[in-house]
């Protein structure tokens, strides 16, 4: 069920960031004015008010809302962790399996070639 919120917030945010992109691109820049402030005669609009807002700059602030809550609730759910064990000895601990007996080293020939033999017991 995590993973099915967690993939669907993430589309949901995706798709916000890329209306964003695309509705700042198709402003029109209040830079774009500046000829005006020489001698254009609207040079009012450069540094005065610009009117209200128009249906462009409503959707994005709209659609940078919707980013700004999916990125939070992609944080939350990225730092979500599964219920910690009420125990350290509770369910999932694999009991313990007794080692197989191992079976004693071959003793070594006299004739070898070791020095074995010349160590005192």
């Amino acid at each position: 069920m995590g993973g099915l919120v967690f993939s669907v917030v993430l589309t949901v945010h995706v798709l916000a960031g890329l209306g964003v992109i695309g509705l700042v691109l198709m402003q029109h820049g209040k830079g774009a004015d500046m000829g005006a402030a020489f001698g254009s005669g609207a040079s009012g609009s450069l540094f005065g008010s610009s009117g209200s807002a128009n249906f462009l700059s409503r959707t994005t602030a709209a659609l940078a809302a919707v980013f700004f809550v999916t990125s939070l609730g992609l944080s939350y759910l990225a730092g979500a962790k599964a219920p910690a064990a009420s125990s350290v000895m509770g369910a999932g601990v694999p009991a313990e399996v007794p080692a197989a007996p191992v079976a004693p080293a071959p003793a070594a020939s006299a004739d070898d070639g070791s020095k074995a033999k010349d160590i005192p017991r």
